[in-house]
Parts: structure tokens; sequence; C-alpha cells
């Protein structure tokens, strides 16, 4: 089968359309309604996934993911769980892009072939080890490179420049441009910010081919905005959806289906907002 995140990125390029790219934890708030969001998601038109698996310390994420992957855990739903979930999502669609994001110790606690191996079979496209630096990823690209799986990477105003070329030499799928530094879930902008992410995406654009999309902070369409403003190829968005999520409340499925169709909107230039101060 063709590269799933090339086929899906050329199709938004041919249609004029950024991505949304919509992250889920894995089992949270419960395995069945995992699936339920994730099923929602699909239908609401995203396009691609960013599925995670619940860890012990995600340094990565802020104070909402971090919540609902201790809950996770507390669940009992295990690595092998997390698969089967995936193996289900799969055959929902069997052409959406799907990445997971972990942490390295859950790929060495499988076994790093045996990870790969049992991505590939459920059918992911993507590995994203948010604690793994470029210059160790050779401990995993063997693998990788073995069962088909693209290695993705994060990128921040503060990667140095021959950080950028490790990573570059190594990456597949699309870029993980880090459009706040700290944590998942913080908001707060500032046009030095955006200068830094306008110039970096410039850099890594004359470089490389692979889509570049950013993450961190995007939690409404004005987010998207001024993530699109500065030439990214698509957006990420998880903490707004699992402060969706764990409200656990009957109209959940709708209210995710209304936030996706804003940022899809705003995705395809069917609207464009002013930028908040």
């Amino acid at each position: 089968m063709d590269n799933r995140y090339k086929k899906r990125f050329e199709q938004l390029n041919i249609q004029n359309r950024k991505a949304v790219i919509p992250y889920s934890m894995l089992g949270f708030p419960n395995s069945q309604q995992s699936y339920e969001i994730i099923r929602q998601m699909i239908k609401s038109g995203v396009s691609a996934l960013e599925l995670g698996f619940a860890f012990s310390d995600p340094v990565a994420d802020g104070p909402i993911i971090q919540n609902a992957s201790y809950k996770t855990i507390a669940s009992n739903f295990s690595v092998v769980n997390a698969f089967d979930l995936i193996a289900d999502v799969r055959k929902i669609d069997e052409d959406i892009p799907i990445g997971v994001l972990v942490y390295f110790n859950t790929v060495l606690s499988q076994g790093i072939d045996k990870f790969f191996k049992k991505a590939k079979e459920c059918g992911v496209d993507g590995v994203l080890i948010a604690d793994l630096p470029p210059e160790n990823s050779m401990e995993v690209q063997p693998a990788a490179l073995k069962h088909g799986i693209d290695l993705i990477f994060l990128l921040s105003p503060l990667t140095a420049t021959n950080r950028i070329k490790t990573i570059l030499a190594h990456a597949g799928g699309f870029l993980y441009l880090v459009s706040r530094l700290g944590v998942t879930g913080i908001t707060e902008r500032n046009a030095i910010d955006d200068l830094s992410l306008t110039s970096l995406v410039k850099t890594v654009q004359e470089q490389t081919t692979l889509p570049i999309c950013a993450g961190f902070g995007i939690s409404n369409p004005n987010d998207v905005q001024a993530m699109l403003n500065i030439g990214v190829d698509g957006i990420i968005t998880g903490s707004r959806l699992i402060e969706i999520v764990q409200n656990d409340n009957r109209e959940m499925l709708e209210q995710l289906d209304e936030f996706f169709n804003d940022m899809l909107a705003v995705c395809a230039g069917h609207r464009t907002l002013p930028l908040l101060k």
C-alpha cells in the first residue's frame, strides 16, 4: 500500500486544504468511549489521527492530557489493549493516516522490533517517540524501516541547525512543529513566537518536502488561523478534545463534531478569522 501520509497530503494540496489532525488518548475515558470518540473524528472528516499511549510520566504533556493518562493507566488499559483498539479503528477507515505518540519506555518495555511489528500489523503509519532525541533515533530506525513505519519528530524554534539536519535525515510522514515552548495545552501567544516560527518554517521548507504540522496550544479556530499564517501544512489539536471528552455528557460527540467543523472550515479556507489580540 502507498504511504498513507504522502497520499493524504497530496490530496489536501490538490484541494488547497490544510490538515486537521486530532489527538486522542487511547482508552480514555474508557475503551468503548475511546473507540466512539475516534470514530466520530473520522466521521467528522479529519485528515489524520494522532493516538496516544498512556504513560506514567508524560513530560511533554500538560495537566489535561497528563490527567487523562493517569486515569487510563489506573483503569488497567494496557499497551496490548491500545494496539487492539488501533486495529479496530483501522477497520473504520483503510485510508486515513494513523500516527501514535508514545514515550520511549513504552517501546522498550515491549521490545523495539516487537513494538514496530505490532504497530504495522494494526495499521499504524507513523510513530512519534516524544522523549527520544533525534541523535538517538538509530536505536529505533532499523525497526521502523523494517516494518515500514514513518518516524515523526518534533521541531521547535530552539531546534539547532545541526539537529534539524539530523531530524530531516530520518523523518517521515510529517514534521511536528511545537508552536509553543513548554507542554501541551499552553495557549499563550505573542508576536515574537510567531516570528520565530515563521522563520523556522521557511528554513525547514527550503530543505525538505515533508509537510509541517503545528501542535501544542491549538485549541480554537483563531489558533488555527495563526498557524496557517506562518505557512504550516496542518494543525494538531489535543488538549481541547480531552476537555470535551472528560465532561462525559450526552452531547459529547456532537460537541466534538462542532469543534472539528470549525477547525476544518478554517483549514479549507472557508473561514478567515481576525486574530485575537
